[in-house]
């Protein structure tokens, strides 16, 4: 049996978008944040988060200068480390995950959280001008709020913070959106995930829709 669907990659790719555009109201994005929108849409299927997505005011404008300009990307997971399309950064920018570090277990035992907050601790070498991308645990969002709070480490020039599930994920992005110690993206709730992150990242880096 032959089914009827559609088969060149570029009409798949053109209608996807077009639907996208036809479904949802956009308005109140700038051209920037639109795209970033588009693609998080693009790699969830919701069109209904077009009203969960929140941008501090300069976002996407500094994030994508942190990115022309070489800035490390710093991941919680290598889901989000592994889902960046390297062609499409400009600058041979350095991604960065430090979970599977040699150190992570025993940091993890001292400080008594997850291994993904533990690896934050690891983070100071590479923040600054960095963007960070936290897109599955929420413990990770915390302990960095908390560590830029407490030891007063490097900025990175922003946040993209897209934790998912059902304990932490809502709070920490709430805290991180009313501090915001710098330019920071977040979507409302429990929704989030590697594929809305790396979709951000992506978006951010390239020159495309």
């Amino acid at each position: 049996m032959n089914y009827k669907y559609e088969k060149k990659g570029s009409e798949i790719y053109k209608k996807s978008f077009s639907i996208i555009r036809s479904e949802t109201n956009l308005d109140s994005f700038s051209k920037e944040e639109e795209k970033i929108v588009v693609r998080m849409i693009h790699s969830s299927g919701l069109t209904s988060i077009n009203n969960k997505v929140k941008f501090s005011k300069s976002f996407a404008k500094v994030a994508k200068e942190a990115v022309i300009n070489g800035g490390n990307i710093i991941c919680d997971t290598n889901m989000v480390k592994y889902g960046i399309t390297q062609n499409r950064l400009p600058s041979k920018n350095k991604i960065i995950c430090t979970l599977n570090n040699q150190r992570v277990p025993d940091i993890s035992k001292r400080i008594q959280n997850t291994r993904t907050a533990a690896a934050v601790e690891l983070w100071e070498p590479y923040l600054k001008g960095s963007l960070v991308a936290i897109g599955n645990a929420p413990t990770c969002l915390f302990y960095f709020l908390e560590m830029l709070e407490r030891k007063k480490l490097p900025l990175p020039s922003a946040i993209i913070a897209f934790p998912v599930g059902f304990v932490g994920a809502l709070e920490s992005k709430e805290i991180l959106f009313n501090k915001q110690p710098c330019e920071c993206c977040i979507i409302d709730g429990r929704l989030g995930g590697s594929a809305m992150t790396v979709a951000a990242i992506n978006a951010i880096a390239s020159d495309k829709e």
